[in-house]
């Protein structure tokens, strides 16, 4: 699963060709966390606007369902963390996907999530 630092470091070409190529291999799952984060841009242009839609257009989007609550309450409960990295990583290990993300500082302390920071692929 994709967090939205990376689709928007993707979407920029800031990712290294390893790192690019790696984000090539896997489909575009996002949380909707990251669907609210990459289009709620207070003042966004139109311009701005075009490639995201395009991509949350094609990627998978998944919803904050009932599961996906508990465990983003049960991440709270014993790690402190932001409630949207708690959904992101819920919904990671709710649906049994590796979340990509740049910030790994922020989901280090929950052991059972994988996480890859294509930043760090040569």
């Amino acid at each position: 699963m994709i967090d939205t630092n990376i689709v928007i470091a993707t979407l920029g070409n800031k990712l290294s060709s390893a790192g690019a190529a790696f984000i090539k291999t896997i489909p575009p799952n996002v949380s909707v966390i990251t669907q609210i984060e990459l289009l709620g841009w207070h003042g966004v242009s139109a311009s701005d606007l075009l490639p995201l839609t395009d991509f949350i257009n094609k990627a998978t989007i998944f919803p904050l369902d009932p599961p996906t609550v508990q465990q983003t309450i049960i991440l709270r409960q014993y790690h402190k963390i932001k409630t949207p990295d708690a959904i992101i990583a819920a919904t990671a290990l709710i649906q049994g996907l590796t979340l990509v993300s740049r910030n790994t500082a922020d989901f280090k302390q929950i052991s059972q999530l994988q996480v890859i920071n294509p930043f760090d692929l040569t």
